[in-house]
C-alpha cells in the first residue's frame, strides 16, 4: 500500500486519466473528489460486496451498468 500525505486542494494522479483531489478537511473527515472516465467503476468499501454481487447478476443476465457510489 502506498501512503501519501496531501493538503487541502492537492491532487493525486493515477495513470493518465484518474485524478483524486482533497476537497475538504473537517473534524477528522476528509472529502475526496474523483475524476475518472465513466467506464471506471468507483465504489466505497462498504458497498463493494454489493457491487460485486450486482456485477455477477448483470453478467448472468447479459446486461452491464457503470455505477459510482
Amino acid at each position: 500500500m502506498l501512503v501519501l500525505s496531501r493538503k487541502l486542494g492537492e491532487k493525486i494522479f493515477i495513470g493518465d486519466n484518474i485524478c483524486i483531489t482533497v476537497v475538504d478537511i473537517d473534524r477528522g473527515k476528509i472529502r475526496l473528489g474523483i475524476e475518472a472516465p465513466r467506464d471506471v467503476p468507483i465504489y466505497r468499501q462498504e458497498l463493494l460486496p454489493l457491487a460485486q454481487q450486482q456485477a455477477r447478476t448483470d453478467s448472468a443476465s447479459g446486461s452491464s451498468s457503470a455505477t459510482v457510489s
